[in-house]
């Protein structure tokens, strides 16, 4: 079996709080995540296609999420409670996405200027993990990206991933 033939599916743990009926309270103070699978595709099809187009197979995973859908999943960990344990949802091999461009991360400033960049800290992390945030600069968002080294040098020689990320230049 070559790699072109190989299905990869991506992960994500996509925000429930606006897919409830009735959506969460502003106030809610906490996550309420719930994980999700992209459309499985083939390694051929990824190189095949552009990155928007690997972008839109996540759009379509995570417009899919609804109240209905959430509260299946709570109604089943109901009947069989388990305890949250890293892994148990997101497989280590794949890219998980995590965290959102919507907090406003360089919104706090404790009177030394606003923060030149922002790190989410160790917890959660592992080979795969890349959590967004909105960005320094408006319109822009930062990505934090965990991989093994080689992974990120290799990730760092991709012209086309080159091409839509940037560091900026303070």
């Amino acid at each position: 079996m070559n790699s072109q033939s190989v299905k990869h599916i991506s992960e994500l743990a996509a925000n429930n709080r606006a897919r409830l009926d009735p959506p969460l309270s502003g106030d809610y103070f906490g996550n309420s995540i719930h994980p999700i699978n992209s459309e499985a595709v083939t390694a051929g099809e990824l190189l095949q296609h552009s990155l928007g187009w690997a972008a839109w197979k996540l759009h379509e995973a995570v417009v899919k999420l609804d109240d209905r859908e959430i509260r299946g999943f709570v109604d089943a960990w109901l009947q069989s409670p388990t305890v949250y344990l890293l892994g148990q949802f997101f497989d280590p091999y794949m890219v998980m996405m995590g965290s959102s461009p919507r907090f406003n991360m360089y919104g706090n400033e404790f009177g030394m200027g606003k923060a030149v960049a922002l790190r989410s800290g160790y917890a959660n992390k592992f080979g795969g993990k890349v959590s967004s945030y909105e960005g320094r600069e408006r319109g822009s968002i930062d990505l934090e990206v965990c991989l093994p080294p080689d992974a990120m040098s290799a990730l760092e020689c991709d012209e086309e991933f080159m091409e839509f990320a940037s560091v900026p230049q303070y």
